[in-house]
């Protein structure tokens, strides 16, 4: 037990309680037991501190109400004995109680708070790569942004902070003319994206933005019913398989057998 304050109030508070009860049933006017005011004592000692303060205070208390009725009969009757025996299981029972549910609220916050730290850190390192990064929740709420998305869509940080549901992403996609799509088209390919997401569709597309750069696009669907997203920048990728004098190159892979072709397949896409 630490001795700090809190650690000692609760006994230093149960041995006062006890004395200032037999010096004033002694010496000034008969009171009642203070076994109720010692219960209370008790509790809070085990809310504050924990169960080593809670079952000292309680020890103190059982003491101090056996001088209290010694001081008062000079010894024990049949009543004091049953006062006596009720009061020691229930301060016992209070002790053991708020003792142990003390300790399970301070792990509980122990343990979010770790989670907490933990969370900040992967959230900063996701900051820090240039693959666009989407979490959205079982609503399809954007639960987390990370920079590299919010620098390719030009997403304002007011409303990537706001947790926007992902037919409004891309909605501002459209909106801010991002997509290098015909604006007929925009509309049935952003309803085919939504139902690709709700469906956890994983199967990967190739994102192209009018700013030239092309984005590799893939879902992921959660256990919890949310899902990520991913934005891998595959622009020179792109650029290098849309080159002509390449074609040949890659068909000619085809005859080399499964695994040399498989090993040059990112780039052929």
């Amino acid at each position: 037990m630490q001795f700090h304050w809190r650690a000692i109030s609760g006994p230093i508070l149960a041995a006062a309680t006890t004395l200032a009860a037999i010096m004033v049933d002694r010496y000034l006017i008969g009171i009642p037991s203070p076994a109720p005011l010692l219960v209370c004592i008790v509790a809070a000692a085990g809310s504050l501190t924990g169960l080593r303060s809670a079952l000292l205070s309680a020890a103190i208390a059982i003491t101090g109400t056996v001088l209290f009725f010694v001081a008062r009969h000079a010894g024990f009757n049949g009543a004091d004995l049953v006062q006596l025996a009720i009061l020691s299981a229930t301060v016992g029972t209070t002790a053991a109680i708020t003792g142990l549910l003390r300790q399970q609220l301070v792990d509980a916050f122990s343990h979010e708070r770790t989670e907490h730290l933990i969370a900040q850190r992967l959230a900063a390192a996701l900051d820090d790569v240039d693959i666009g990064i989407v979490l959205l929740d079982a609503d399809t709420r954007a639960e987390f942004i990370n920079r590299a998305f919010r620098e390719y869509f030009a997403l304002p940080e007011a409303k990537a902070n706001s947790k926007p549901p992902f037919i409004a992403l891309m909605y501002h996609g459209r909106d801010t003319g991002a997509f290098e799509l015909p604006a007929e088209q925009l509309n049935v390919y952003i309803a085919r994206r939504m139902e690709m997401m709700r469906a956890g569709d994983s199967t990967p597309i190739i994102i192209k933005l009018r700013d030239g750069t092309a984005l590799r696009f893939s879902c992921t669907a959660l256990p919890d019913g949310g899902r990520m997203l991913s934005y891998t920048p595959v622009t020179d990728l792109i650029r290098h398989a849309d080159n002509p004098a390449n074609a040949e190159y890659y068909r000619s892979l085809r005859g080399r057998g499964a695994r040399e072709f498989a090993r040059h397949l990112p780039a052929a896409e």
